[in-house]
């Protein structure tokens, strides 16, 4: 096996083939980050719950998906990756792009942790901008 070497690109990956094949969960190799990502995810209403699987290396993340209209439909209509390795996308608290006009939710990764666009503007903190879902 190779190194992954974006692994939040990997997480949103994951997450949204698992909701194009129709999956009811996913799991997903755990870090603090994955884990935060997660909790955000769940408290704004994206996923149904996560839980932390301890195995012998670093554990997993499994991450049970919200589905509307009997399985046809996902939480979850689009989730993409912002700030890259490659090109890092920084943002100061009032420059912190809305999604959808506040439909969705920009991740962002702040000194004070991961926090929404909502928080993180409300806590007039800035950062880099990880992620959009909606």
């Amino acid at each position: 096996m190779s190194a992954i070497t974006d692994p939040i690109a990997d997480f949103l990956t994951r997450i949204r083939n698992a909701i194009l094949a129709r999956h009811p969960a996913v799991e997903i190799p755990r870090s603090k980050i994955k884990v935060g990502l997660a909790e955000l995810l769940k408290n704004e209403g994206y996923i149904q719950d996560y839980m932390i699987l301890d195995d012998r290396l670093q554990g997993l993340i499994r991450i049970e998906l919200k589905f509307l209209d009997d399985g046809q439909l996902s939480a979850i209509t689009g989730i993409e990756r912002v700030s890259r390795p490659g090109r890092r996308i920084y943002a100061g608290a009032t420059e912190i792009p809305r999604v959808l006009d506040g439909l969705g939710v920009s991740i962002v990764s702040t000194s004070k942790g991961l926090m929404t666009d909502r928080a993180a503007r409300a806590a007039n903190l800035g950062g880099e901008v990880l992620c959009r879902i909606w």
